[in-house]
């Protein structure tokens, strides 16, 4: 009876000490799930347990022309670990990656990492905000990768030297949360709460700046043109505003937007094409023409739209959405055919960066997960589209 009982016990303390790392991560008063926050896009952090995930699309949805295409293209996936220690550190909660272990898999294409798999990445700390009563609201990239800046709560924008883990300064001058940030060369552009975008150099004193006054509301979106020349904008007003690289005063308004404008996207492949999505109470993707100032096209995506990006080697860009299905959704250009739809996260994905080489990318949402995706080819496209509602193609 003894022997019986110590068995039971046993069984009952070995049960209890089983590993916690492959539990699912229990949502906490501090989760936004459970806290309801006045902010549109940014989820409260407070406390998040973020865990990785990798994921790759399907290639059933694809067509058999393109499954070749594809799988010619992946000669070199022995790169894969390197994209992904570079999509860490690309816009995520500013983690900057030390080491990065070669994974030895035969075809990545089709393996779905398992949770553990994140030990292939040892992650530091940047900054913690906390102490000085903060917290980080946006964080941009330079284009070199060697500075990162961070919007915080309180206005602030702080620029890090991420090598070397040191802050170069602390520039101020919103009087509210920053959610926006865009690189342009030396020059970085914030947009704020306070409704005004404001334009550095951060190679001269924080006093030398540009103040962009256009937005009636929040600015929650930036993004600059691959020519350097123009910033869109895009504001909780529901506008989106086009501004050249001199002027106080947009250049042009884009007003067809029924809500909020976060997500932007210029294309790199047609000067002057640029991409825009529309909140819960819009959900559309709308391009426009920026040389001639015309709406080009428009489609329902049946859901918030949160972030836009272009393919760097093809005419196709990828859209993350919240409300109501949290689906990451590929598309091709001009034809908006979907060439993939992802979905896992199951909370609204706020967050998106492409790897650099342009095949992979990272997603953040709300549920507290990154989830990794092989979305697209490096076969480039070179057939120029003859579509009509191509515009470009006929400007003289």
């Amino acid at each position: 009876m003894d022997q019986e009982y110590e068995r039971r016990l046993l069984r009952q303390i070995n049960h209890q000490n089983l590993p916690t790392e492959r539990r699912m991560t229990k949502v906490t008063a501090c989760s936004p799930l459970s806290v309801k926050s006045g902010d549109r896009f940014i989820p409260t952090r407070a406390g998040s347990n973020w865990s990785i995930n990798f994921h790759y699309a399907n290639e059933n949805c694809r067509s058999p022309a393109q499954n070749h295409k594809a799988k010619d293209a992946s000669s070199d996936s022995s790169k894969d670990a390197v994209a992904y220690a570079a999509l860490l550190r690309n816009e995520l909660l500013g983690a900057g990656i030390e080491t990065v272990a070669e994974p030895h898999v035969d075809d990545r294409r089709h393996e779905v990492l398992a949770p553990d798999s994140c030990g292939l990445f040892r992650v530091t700390r940047l900054c913690d905000l906390s102490v000085d009563g903060d917290s980080v609201t946006s964080v941009c990239w330079n284009e070199r990768g060697s500075l990162v800046a961070v919007g915080t709560h309180k206005g602030y924008v702080q620029i890090w030297d991420a090598a070397g883990g040191r802050k170069l300064t602390c520039l101020e001058g919103h009087s509210a949360r920053v959610g926006a940030l865009a690189w342009n060369g030396e020059q970085l552009s914030s947009g704020s709460r306070d409704r005004v975008i404001l334009q550095r150099d951060v190679r001269t004193p924080p006093t030398a700046e540009r103040r962009l006054q256009g937005h009636r509301q929040e600015v929650c979106g930036l993004k600059w043109s691959p020519d350097h020349q123009h910033l869109a904008s895009g504001g909780n007003d529901n506008k989106l505003l086009v501004w050249n690289s001199s002027s106080l005063i947009p250049v042009q308004q884009y007003s067809d937007h029924l809500a909020a404008v976060k997500a932007i996207a210029w294309s790199p492949h047609q000067h002057g094409l640029l991409a825009s999505g529309g909140g819960t109470a819009d959900r559309c993707l709308r391009f426009w023409n920026t040389l001639t100032g015309q709406a080009l096209q428009s489609t329902d995506t049946g859901s918030q739209v949160c972030n836009l990006a272009w393919s760097k080697h093809a005419n196709e860009l990828v859209s993350t959405h919240g409300y109501s299905q949290n689906q990451i959704l590929v598309w091709k250009y001009p034809s908006l055919t979907q060439v993939a739809k992802l979905t896992g996260h199951s909370y609204r994905v706020l967050y998106l960066a492409v790897s650099p080489d342009g095949e992979a990318i990272v997603t953040g949402a709300g549920d507290e997960t990154l989830r990794f995706w092989n979305v697209f080819s490096k076969t480039r496209c070179t057939k120029e589209s003859k579509s009509v509602l191509n515009l470009f193609t006929r400007i003289r």
